[in-house]
């Protein structure tokens, strides 16, 4: 067989939550129905996710996942930015809905992934079909800051485990080492400030952006951290808003 469609069937609490959600994102609704059971049916180009409404679900609960393999995972994930900023004023960065942004997972043979966990609790993850460049690119880093913010990236993106990403952080951040490169310092603080805030704990995630805006960094640190700067003032506009 060949040019099979394989479309997700999720749970949700409400039609009314998930659908201007995802038409934030740029879905569009190509179906809907209230009764007698609700469904909602959305597309994004070539993208189709399915939505049955359960007014007893609670998303905290949800199992409901999906992998959507894409070519241009940084560029689908600016496109999701821009979106939640013009409906919410902000990238939603904690709580449900919420969005994580791109970033290597080693227990995905280097793909680059991010995840959208949208207002029925479902992990819509998406992969990088191509993996990041190898560990021994112009900028590798190793060592055990390294490792350890590897690490968190599985416990809490991958398997939604903050608490014990947050542990394996503040563990490493706490032994700074001379040979820790500031770039993964600052990630570092970066991502536990991110944790910190999906925790509700903003004093912590205060504290952590500011240590995070301490760390001296060159100029061409700084072009390195691009994306993770542009991802810290989210988080701090998450913290006032």
């Amino acid at each position: 067989m060949a040019h099979e469609t394989t479309i997700p069937l999720l749970p949700c609490r409400s039609l009314d939550d998930v659908a201007p959600f995802y038409e934030a994102l740029g879905f569009q609704v190509g179906y809907r129905q209230a009764r007698p059971n609700p469904y909602l049916a959305l597309h994004r180009e070539d993208l189709h996710l399915h939505f049955f409404g359960m007014p007893e679900f609670d998303p905290a609960t949800s199992y409901g996942s999906c992998l959507v393999i894409v070519d241009d995972l940084v560029g689908i994930h600016r496109d999701f930015a821009a979106g939640l900023r013009a409906a919410y004023g902000k990238v939603l960065v904690s709580g449900v809905p919420r969005m994580t942004r791109p970033r290597v997972r080693k227990n995905q043979d280097g793909h680059s992934g991010f995840s959208i966990v949208d207002p029925g609790g479902n992990w819509i993850r998406f992969v990088a079909r191509t993996a990041a460049p190898s560990a021994g690119g112009e900028h590798a880093t190793t060592g055990r800051l390294s490792r350890s913010l590897e690490n968190a990236v599985v416990q809490a993106d991958s398997r939604g485990d903050h608490r014990q990403a947050a542990r394996i952080l503040d563990t490493a951040l706490s032994r700074p080492d001379a040979a820790d490169d500031p770039v993964v310092h600052i990630e570092a603080l970066i991502y536990r400030a991110e944790l910190a805030l999906v925790l509700v704990e903003p004093a912590v995630a205060r504290k952590l952006l500011a240590r995070a805006g301490s760390v001296p960094v060159s100029d061409e640190d700084r072009e390195r951290l691009a994306a993770t700067l542009r991802h810290a003032e989210d988080l701090a506009a998450g913290l006032s808003g």
